[in-house]
């Protein structure tokens, strides 16, 4: 177990940006990482868990406790049953489910972090939810002191979120297990009608999982939505807002501002979202409030490739960045009487 004193996080972070933690634990093993919560919490120190480091917007006065980097590793595979230590990088866990022939995580290539975060936001893309696959999640129980194992109707997933989000101080994940499909070497029938489009196929259709992975991380390099050190549209948090759910009174409102403000003819993306709620896209919100590709004029500014991507061009601080987000978010609820909900999970700041 590696321990740093006054340690910068922006390197640990995808935004690469944040300030220093006054202390900095590195655990290799679920042991590590247990003696290392148990420390913290029987000294009463603050505690902030880091995995991939993909979802964090950090304050730029950093983090006064200990901060856990998550630096667990490993994967078993038996027969369809995945399991993978939290700290696993979750694009080469995809990479490894489709090279085994195995469905249901193969539209969520490409996305940055730990496979230990999957379940915690119900990471989701292109028609597939961590939450359709997972079985279990074993994670460390810091009120009752034990490693517990949840199933996935425990888990109390929805849209982005989890019963892990729900209550962060309270579990920490140690491994995550999930149940994938042997289909003969073809994905899950294709949902989203963008990455049918790309395959050629219609939705519903199944495609070899190489090829769904490939044209999946094809869509989302050309959003910067794939890291890559030298792109800086890549220097994010992936969507920095959640796609708006509306109940059918406040989807008619915001209809009506959206003819109002585009014309009698001007439809918004609509999607069902269980009975009397719709879903509506937070990147069209962005960019019809006037908040187009690369706004901005300094050091972070809306990706050049994906409106619902924050970034930051090098230099930029925290503050930089939530100026911009607070900027958003009320040009769209001028606009459009919507107001949208960071994704990121956020320490030391606020919107």
């Amino acid at each position: 177990m590696q321990v740093l004193h006054d340690a910068p996080l922006a390197p640990l972070t995808t935004f690469r940006l944040g300030g220093p933690a006054t202390r900095l634990v590195t655990a290799a093993t679920d042991a590590e990482v247990i003696a290392a919560v148990r420390e913290a919490d029987d000294s009463g120190t603050p505690l902030l868990v880091i995995g991939g480091g993909s979802n964090l917007v950090i304050g730029d006065k950093g983090f006064d406790g200990t901060a856990l980097r998550i630096a667990t590793r490993g994967v078993e595979l038996r027969g369809t049953t995945l399991e993978l230590a939290a700290g696993e990088v979750w694009t080469d866990a995809v990479a490894r489910s489709v090279e085994a022939g195995l469905a249901g995580i193969e539209c969520l290539a490409g996305i940055p972090g730990s496979a230990g975060a999957t379940p915690i936001q119900n990471v989701g893309a292109y028609g597939q939810e961590v939450s359709s696959t997972i079985t279990e999640v074993i994670a460390y129980d810091r009120r009752a002191g034990e490693i517990v194992t949840l199933t996935n109707e425990e888990c109390a997933f929805s849209y982005r979120h989890s019963r892990f989000k729900g209550d962060p101080e309270r579990y920490v994940v140690l491994r995550v297990r999930f149940e994938l499909e042997d289909a003969g070497g073809l994905s899950a029938p294709v949902k989203y009608a963008e990455a049918a489009r790309a395959l050629g196929v219609e939705p519903g259709d199944r495609v070899p999982l190489a090829d769904a992975r490939e044209a999946v991380l094809k869509l989302r390099a050309g959003k910067g939505m794939v890291l890559d050190p030298e792109d800086h549209d890549t220097w994010s948090a992936g969507s920095f807002f959640t796609n708006p759910i509306l109940t059918d009174e406040q989807f008619a409102a915001f209809h009506a501002r959206v003819r109002e403000r585009l014309g009698e003819d001007a439809e918004p993306p609509a999607y069902p979202a269980g009975e009397g709620r719709t879903k509506t896209s937070a990147a069209w919100l962005i960019d019809k409030a006037g908040f187009t590709k690369g706004y901005g004029s300094g050091p972070a500014r809306i990706s050049t490739k994906h409106t619902l991507a924050l970034t930051n061009r090098g230099g930029a601080t925290t503050e930089d960045l939530l100026a911009l987000a607070r900027e958003v978010v009320a040009g769209v609820r001028e606009a459009f009487g919507v107001t949208l909900v960071n994704e990121p999970v956020t320490i030391g700041v606020s919107l």
